[in-house]
């Protein structure tokens, strides 16, 4: 089949979870099918040179993604427009012209809109002349339940009442505009079996189909080489930080407000009931644009690594590998990346949400912050069971989320829709 992935940023590097996602479909779909990709891009300079994209796709068509909207912008959208930010981020008459021309000039069984960013985008899609046979809205989160989570946790705190008020708003315009995006959509792809029910309850009639998130066993199988990257075998560290066991690592966008929730809180409630046990514990926060909040967060204890090309060795430096979310949806790959790796876990519940995991069996759970402190210190003096929990944990890894055993499901999804819509 012949199908057009419309995506909000180049889906490589593979290194935060939207492009996670996408780069992995497409690699795999691309085995078999003839992928074409219209997206979002920061620079036209992305698309070019050597990278695997240009091997998997018969053609990559780029637009420069529009200027970030201001907090001024945001406000005056919060409370004037009918249409939740998500729908407003990336609006691009470009891309509507891009996306217009292609449909006239050629003929897709699929188009797979990518996360409710690009839903703007379906209207484009029906009301081209050469309609695709079946339109897939991959849902990488249900966004509405985002919100009213991130709602019901700032609540807590009056200082976050501003934020609290903003996910307010921002739930009550997500419902119905998700809502009609999917009903747009010939079906639909969740990640996990709680967002599935999350976007029924939008309309129980609506066709959906999970397509977990998935991890590439190989490539963080230690000494894997997936797609040409070598895992180094120290982890680097910052010049200022001394490496002294037991070191904590968490990984995520840390402009990326539930990650900045949970370090926020981590490093304020749980590190320091952790420290109180052992004064040497280490943590070391790895990712991409970390926020004012973040670094004013963290002590002397805590390294601040920012982005990094290879996160592998992050991970597998770590003694305990921590999740602590309290706000956010769908699955994270961060938990996927710990189980492949061999690395212990602790989490909360919401961390490993939609992950067939059990706690005592796969990783540690807890909730509140003594809790959370308390596991983290049971699995540092506790080498047997950190043991058994990663030797587990790896083989539901590789048994239920390597990309080669879910792909064929997104596959699947593809040939039923084309058959209805033929």
């Amino acid at each position: 089949m012949k199908a057009l992935f419309l995506t909000p940023q180049f889906p490589y590097p593979p290194n935060k979870g939207t492009s996670l996602r996408n780069y992995n479909l497409i690699r795999h779909m691309a085995t078999r099918h003839d992928i074409h990709l219209l997206t979002f891009v920061e620079d036209r300079e992305q698309t070019t040179g050597d990278n695997p994209m240009q091997s998997l796709c018969t053609a990559i068509h780029a637009v420069l993604a529009p200027p970030k909207r201001s907090r001024l912008g945001r406000l005056h959208s919060t409370l004037l427009s009918s249409l939740p930010d998500m729908a407003l981020r990336l609006r691009s008459t470009a891309f509507s012209q891009r996306l217009g021309l292609l449909l006239e000039r050629d003929t897709f069984d699929i188009v797979m809109v990518e996360g409710i960013e690009m839903a703007p985008y379906i209207d484009v899609v029906l009301g081209a002349s050469r309609r695709p046979a079946a339109i897939i809205f991959d849902e990488h989160n249900a966004e509405y339940l985002l919100q009213r989570r991130a709602f019901t946790t700032d609540l807590r705190s009056m200082a976050k009442w501003p934020a609290a008020f903003y996910s307010l708003v921002q739930w009550q315009k997500l419902r119905p505009y998700e809502r009609r995006a999917c009903q747009q959509a010939t079906a639909m792809a969740a990640v996990s079996e709680s967002d599935r029910k999350a976007i029924l309850s939008l309309d129980p009639a609506l066709k959906v189909m999970v397509v977990s998130n998935g991890i590439d066993v190989d490539f963080f199988q230690a000494g894997g080489k997936s797609d040409g990257r070598p895992i180094h075998a120290v982890p680097p560290v910052g010049a200022s930080f001394r490496r002294r066991t037991p070191l904590l690592v968490f990984v995520g966008t840390m402009d990326y407000r539930p990650n900045v929730d949970a370090m926020v809180w981590f490093c304020r409630e749980v590190l320091p009931l952790v420290r109180r046990e052992i004064p040497a514990a280490q943590l070391q926060i790895v990712g991409r644009n970390p926020t004012a909040a973040v670094r004013k967060a963290a002590g002397e204890n805590v390294e601040i690594v920012g982005g990094v090309d290879d996160v592998r060795p992050y991970i597998c430096g770590a003694d305990v590998y921590v999740v602590p979310m309290r706000i956010g949806g769908g699955v994270r790959f961060k938990v996927l990346e710990a189980m492949a790796c061999g690395v212990p876990v602790v989490s909360t519940g919401m961390g490993a949400e939609g992950i067939e995991v059990v706690d005592g069996e796969h990783l540690l759970l807890a909730e509140e912050s003594a809790d959370f402190a308390a596991k983290v210190l049971r699995l540092l003096g506790d080498k047997p069971l950190a043991r058994a929990l990663t030797e587990k944990a790896r083989e539901r890894a590789i048994s239920l989320y390597d990309w080669r055993l879910i792909a064929p499901k997104l596959e699947e999804l593809w040939q039923k829709c084309a058959r209805e819509g033929a």
